[in-house]
C-alpha cells in the first residue's frame, strides 16, 4: 500500500478537500476524487452549485466584515484547498492590514496553502495544522498571529458537518466564541437535508460519501444549525440558504441545500 501514501497523503481514497476542489473546477485532485465527486453529482446534481454558492457566500461575508464591520482578523477553520478569492484575498482587498489564520489538518491542503497563500506585506497570512475537533489547539496556534483580545471573525464554512456529534459541534463553537471578545463574528455554512432548501438529494449523496470517502459527513436541520448561533446576534437576513445571504443585485440566485449565517458576539 505504500505507493498510495505520500507522508499522510492518501491518493487511493477520496478526500473532501480535493473533491470540493473538483466541484469548484480546480485541478488539485486525483482520479479517485473525480470519480467519487462525479458519483455524488449523479446523486445530488446541484452539488457543484452548492460548492460555488458556498464560495460566493464566503466572498460576500468577508467583504461585509472587512469593509463594513471593521473586522481585521479572520480565523478560517477547515479552509480546504486554495481556489480563487480565498479569505485573505477578499479581506485584504478591503483592508490590506487584515490578518488571516487558516486552519486545516489535511497534508495536501497544508502543502498547497503554504505555497499559495501569501498575503499583503502590511497584513499577515498564516497556516495552522490543527483539527476542528480540538478548538483549544486552534486558539493556541492562532494566538501567535491574531490578537485574541481584539475582534475576530471565526469562519467555519462546511466544516461542522464533519463533527458528527451535534453536542460536540456546539461545544467547539462555544469554546471558540468564548475565547474572542465582544464584536467578534461567527460565519457558518452547513449542508442540510431539509426539504425547505431542497435537501432531499443530500441524503443519498451523503450515504454514498460516507461509504466511499473521508471524512464522514452529516446533514443538520435548521434547528440544529441555529443552535450553533445561541448567545450571538444573528445578522439579517438570518439563517437562509447561503446563496440567499445578501446576494448582489440582479437575478435571484438558485436556492442551495446549504444553510448560511453571520452572527455577532454582543
Amino acid at each position: 500500500m505504500t505507493s498510495h501514501h505520500t507522508g499522510r497523503i492518501r491518493t487511493d481514497i477520496a478526500h473532501n478537500a480535493r473533491v470540493w476542489n473538483h466541484w469548484l473546477r480546480g485541478k488539485d485532485n486525483y482520479p479517485v476524487d473525480r470519480a467519487v465527486g462525479d458519483r455524488v453529482t449523479s446523486l445530488h446534481p446541484g452539488i457543484g452549485e452548492v460548492a460555488r454558492a458556498d464560495r460566493a457566500f464566503l466572498g460576500r461575508a468577508v467583504t461585509y466584515l472587512a469593509a463594513e464591520a471593521g473586522i481585521r482578523q479572520f480565523l478560517d477553520i477547515g479552509t480546504g484547498l486554495p481556489t480563487a478569492d480565498n479569505t485573505h484575498e477578499v479581506a485584504q482587498r478591503a483592508a490590506p492590514d487584515a490578518r488571516i489564520v487558516y486552519v486545516d489538518n489535511d497534508p495536501i491542503v497544508l502543502t498547497h496553502a503554504r505555497a499559495l497563500l501569501t498575503g499583503t506585506p502590511q497584513g499577515a497570512t498564516e497556516y495552522v495544522d490543527a483539527d476542528a475537533h480540538d478548538p483549544q489547539a486552534i486558539l493556541a496556534a492562532a494566538g501567535r498571529t491574531l490578537d485574541l483580545a481584539r475582534p475576530v471573525a471565526v469562519m467555519m464554512l462546511g466544516i461542522l458537518n464533519f463533527v458528527l456529534d451535534t453536542d460536540e459541534a456546539r461545544r467547539i463553537v462555544r469554546t471558540l466564541m468564548a475565547a474572542v471578545p465582544s464584536g467578534s463574528h461567527l460565519v457558518l455554512t452547513h449542508p442540510t437535508a431539509d426539504p425547505e432548501l431542497g435537501g432531499e438529494d443530500n441524503v443519498a449523496a451523503m450515504e454514498f460519501w460516507n461509504a466511499n470517502a473521508t471524512p464522514p459527513i452529516t446533514a443538520r436541520t435548521r434547528a440544529e444549525f441555529t443552535s450553533f448561533l445561541e448567545g450571538l446576534e444573528v445578522l439579517e437576513p438570518g439563517v437562509v440558504s447561503c446563496s440567499l445571504w445578501r446576494p448582489g443585485p440582479g437575478q435571484p440566485p438558485p436556492v442551495v441545500a446549504q444553510f448560511g449565517a453571520v452572527a455577532r458576539k454582543p
